[in-house]
């Protein structure tokens, strides 16, 4: 995919404790436009969370894209590129035949990325890569945000 009217995408999901609050952050980078989105979920994963901030950004954009999607997410990397033609082949049943999880999660991926052309990076976390860092930190601000209004409530 060649870089001219590509819109990379970086995302980032996290929970404190996991299951617990968490968080999801991404990055949408068209050209010289930078969007970035977050939101947090009170009783959640990690992987939900990923997933989450994947689907989010994927339905944020209004036309049918080439888009670069960069995760530290080896479950979203690997789920999306490699078990989910299995996954959908066996009628959302996992290799030992169990339902798989997050089942919600991975319909609305498929959902939101069939207008768009996407190629599924994975990226190592917390080694100074920018906009990972930066997705990183849209997570873990968006779950505090989520924590501490629950503790004004109360």
């Amino acid at each position: 995919m060649s870089d001219e009217g590509v819109v990379e995408i970086w995302t980032d999901g996290g929970c404190k404790p996991n299951p617990g609050a968490g968080g999801w952050g991404a990055i949408l980078c068209f050209k010289d436009v930078r969007k970035e989105l977050s939101g947090a979920a009170l009783e959640t994963t990690n992987n939900r969370m990923e997933l989450t901030a994947a689907a989010e950004a994927l339905e944020s954009l209004k036309r049918p894209c080439n888009v670069r999607l960069h995760t530290d997410s080896e479950y979203l990397k690997n789920g999306i590129t490699r078990w989910m033609t299995g996954w959908v082949r066996k009628n959302w049943r996992n290799a030992a035949g169990d339902p798989v999880k997050n089942m919600d999660l991975w319909q609305r991926i498929l959902d939101a990325a069939k207008t768009h052309r996407v190629e599924w990076l994975w990226v190592r976390s917390h080694v100074g890569i920018e906009l990972n860092e930066r997705a990183d930190t849209l997570a873990t601000e968006a779950r505090d945000a989520a924590v501490a209004a629950v503790r004004l409530r109360k």
